[in-house]
């Protein structure tokens, strides 16, 4: 085309050579990319309308590419993650949401299979990172810096690396070999490890290592306490002691009755292995169901495996096997206030579920460094704390605490030490507009209930720490993949192409999608009213 030529399927150029169908038209349709819910929540970032589309055409190694471009942990996340992605998914007005997690659960543990590796081009930068703890954070930093050309190094104090996801999961939701093999993947790209290597002075190491910068990530290992008066207690022990000697293979013995206080998904994960130990557990907690922080699933999982909840009960008095509780009532607030009645129940043992604390005492000597009210980190939008170039993440910093929670604090932080590191500007990225459900136009018909995962009988499971959760077949995987509607973007459906009463849509070939002649387009919008997914937005002519 000549410099000085105009573009008659351009509206801008139209508009300005006094083309296109006259004064009758006031908007045209113009091909959009809008942001669907799932991207939108998720915390780790994943593109995950984009990996789904690939999935969906049998493109699995390309699907997996593509989801860990952003996350490096896709069979870990298809199993512990609690997918809000699913519960923002449009699909759910219409029937069941899509099955995100089941659908990663399948590539991960294909690349595994398959033996995969991950394509990056980071040239190396010649700079080094120093990341303290080895937990979902950490390895997330080390994975996305590495992939941006960076030396990352790990020092984690335990003896693996993994963190919670190691001693804090259960091997019946994460089996051990599969965390491993994808830790293990990270290594190999030629991150640095040093395990069992408490770092107590992070200004010092930062110096003597040659560190560029620095990410701490120190998972949440010290439970909370609570003043609980005792004459002659039984034995009382924190559930992460629990379960951390229960996976080292030094299980404690706690009788035949188990009581564990508390309601969070940590209570549940204790009741739950307690059962496998051939305990009888009961859990104690102040609330009811409705007001319990565990996931909903977590607390049925429980139920169903025998595990007896006593809600709306608060320990007041342990002595020996007798537990003294209060019976509460929910206020109009959600909070629990006590009856003034009690009763006792009977435990051999007492496991304490009442959340976790980090230990940032070592942070001490890090100048400017700040700690909030409950010993968090403050960090800024860029993850940086008030220390130049020493960021944090994690469980360390305010933030709900999830595994997935604090892979994606690890990609974000590396992202900015990145830009730290090169001396790049940041700039604040604008999100496209959410395409919500009232925004489809679907006119095919679409229902397509989602596969279920099948899980090991109840009497069966109960008996050992394998698996519980199956997961799907290529089949069902490729079929769950295809109910996405891919929200806000184009398909290549034609449904416009057909609409169009003017032949002003013009496809561009598979993978291309298309363009409209606005020399023919009227402004009708029966295209915009035939696209399903709202890729096709009216704008003023």
């Amino acid at each position: 085309m000549a410099a000085n030529a105009k573009d008659l399927t351009n509206p801008s150029d139209l508009q300005a050579h006094g083309e296109g169908t006259g004064a009758l038209r006031s908007r045209i349709p113009v091909y959009m990319d809008f942001l669907p819910p799932c991207n939108n929540v998720c915390p780790a970032g994943e593109n995950i309308q984009a990996w789904l589309s690939l999935a969906q055409a049998g493109l699995y190694e390309a699907a997996w590419q593509k989801l860990v471009e952003e996350n490096p942990l896709p069979a870990v996340h298809g199993r512990v993650c609690y997918h809000p992605c699913e519960s923002a998914c449009n699909r759910s007005h219409i029937d069941t949401p899509v099955s995100i997690h089941a659908i990663e659960r399948f590539l991960g543990d294909k690349a595994l299979e398959e033996k995969w590796q991950i394509k990056h081009d980071g040239r190396p930068s010649g700079k080094k990172v120093l990341i303290v703890g080895g937990g979902p954070s950490g390895i997330s930093a080390a994975y996305h810096l590495t992939r941006a050309g960076h030396q990352a190094a790990i020092y984690e104090a335990g003896p693996v690396l993994g963190g919670m996801m190691h001693f804090g999961i259960p091997p019946y939701r994460l089996p051990r070999h599969l965390l491993d093999a994808e830790i293990n993947r990270v290594i190999d790209m030629g991150v640095e490890v040093r395990l069992n290597y408490k770092v107590t002075d992070v200004m010092q190491e930062k110096t003597d290592g040659g560190f560029d910068a620095v990410f701490i990530a120190i998972g949440a290992h010290i439970s909370k306490k609570i003043d609980i008066p005792s004459r002659d207690a039984g034995q009382i022990l924190d559930a992460l002691t629990f379960l951390k000697d229960t996976e080292a293979g030094n299980a404690p013995k706690l009788g035949r009755q188990v009581a564990i206080y508390g309601g969070g998904n940590t209570a549940m994960d204790a009741a739950r292995v307690a059962k496998r130990l051939g305990y009888e557990p009961l859990i104690i907690y102040r609330r009811d169901r409705d007001h319990m922080p565990a996931h909903a699933f977590e607390v049925d999982e429980a139920l169903a495996e025998g595990v007896k909840i006593n809600w709306l009960r608060s320990i007041k008095e342990v002595e020996g096997q007798a537990i003294k509780v209060e019976i509460m009532k929910v206020n109009e607030d959600g909070k629990p206030v006590g009856t003034g009645e009690f009763e006792t129940l009977e435990a051999d043992s007492l496991i304490l579920a009442l959340g976790q604390e980090t230990d940032t005492s070592f942070l001490n000597k890090i100048p400017g460094l700040q700690v909030d009210a409950e010993g968090r980190v403050k960090v800024g939008p860029d993850m940086m704390t008030n220390a130049d170039g020493i960021f944090a993440g994690g469980d360390m910093v305010p933030s709900e605490r999830t595994v997935t929670i604090a892979v994606g604090h690890g990609k974000k932080a590396a992202r900015f030490i990145d830009k730290y590191l090169t001396g790049e500007k940041s700039v604040s990225n604008s999100k496209n507009p959410i395409v919500g459900f009232e925004r489809l136009h679907i006119w095919y018909e679409t229902f397509a209930p989602q596969q279920i995962q099948p899980q090991a009988e109840e009497n069966e499971r109960i008996k050992d720490f394998r698996e519980v959760l199956a997961g799907l077949t290529e089949k069902e995987a490729r079929y769950e993949a295809q109910r996405c509607l891919s929200c806000g973007n184009c398909f290549e459906c034609d449904g416009c192409y057909g609409a169009c009463p003017e032949d002003a849509v013009i496809k561009l070939g598979k993978g291309n999608r298309y363009r409209f002649d606005y020399t023919k387009c009227t402004g009708c919008a029966v295209c915009y009213e035939q696209c399903p997914c709202h890729a096709i937005e009216m704008v003023a002519d």
